[in-house]
């Protein structure tokens, strides 16, 4: 008898005390998860963010904005449109070529914490039209006149890509009359803003791009879409070369897009 009772003790203590070692790990494992996005915003807008570590990142005013993220039983599109700045980094973008289709509801970066561009890039369209610079896009496949922000050096970035891009006729039908740069507005159907709201993104020739909402005729976030895709993968390649993450690598594919994201590559 006095040898069960010592079994059941130590059966007890084992679960106490495996959880909480559980428990430890995942936390230190959340820290180090949260640490590393700070570190890659850092990283990628050291004009605006100044300082980060596993609880915050902080701005050049000083301010700062909390590494949290949704419950792990929050639904794909609660996330959507309620999201925190680590969401962003729940589906990891895959750079490079794309080897298959993308799953259901795999949108890396489609995800957006808005709170976050609109204190970098201007929570108005009058505050972010004060930083628009106009450019001459692929000047001699194109030239057409633009307008981008000059934040993060976007300005220049998409100079640099329409340079490369010049040094190929074939991209001539994708790169001319572009589907379009600065918008100040939604995306369709929804309540959440476009990037074209802040000048760091660009749509190629529409005549040449396949987007969900066209080809399901809706804009039912939960249908089941058929991916389609008629971009270069040259193109891609140069645009994520420059910080640019490409809106056909989403199962919600959008393949005229591309955004300024270097976080993300």
């Amino acid at each position: 008898m006095h040898g069960k009772k010592i079994i059941l003790i130590l059966f007890s203590i084992i679960l106490l005390v495996v959880p909480a070692l559980q428990g430890k790990h995942q936390k230190r494992k959340l820290k180090d998860y949260h640490g590393a996005i700070g570190k890659k915003l850092m990283e990628c807008y050291p004009d605006f963010i100044v300082g980060a570590n596993y609880k915050y990142i902080t701005w050049k005013d000083s301010s700062i904005f909390y590494l949290s993220e949704s419950e792990p039983t929050a639904s794909y599109q609660y996330i959507l449109e309620n999201p925190k700045i680590c969401d962003e980094f729940q589906q990891k973008y895959p750079k490079g070529a794309l080897k298959s289709s993308p799953e259901k509801d795999f949108d890396p970066g489609r995800i957006r914490f808005d709170s976050f561009f609109n204190k970098m890039y201007g929570a108005s369209e009058a505050e972010v039209r004060k930083n628009l610079i106009e450019i001459t896009w692929c000047p001699k496949l194109a030239r057409q006149r633009i307008k981008v922000t000059r934040i993060n050096g976007i300005d220049k970035k998409i100079a640099a890509i329409s340079k490369e891009l010049d040094k190929h006729p074939e991209f001539k039908p994708y790169v001319t009359g572009i589907g379009g740069t600065f918008n100040w507005r939604k995306i369709s159907g929804t309540d959440r803003m476009s990037t074209h709201s802040y000048g760091t993104t660009i749509d190629l020739n529409t005549k040449y791009a396949d987007y969900w909402q066209w080809n399901c005729n809706c804009t039912d976030e939960t249908a089941d879409l058929q991916y389609k895709n008629k971009i270069p993968e040259k193109i891609v390649e140069i645009f994520e070369k420059y910080g640019f993450i490409w809106g056909g690598k989403w199962y919600h594919y959008d393949t005229m897009h591309f955004e300024y994201r270097p976080e993300l590559l």
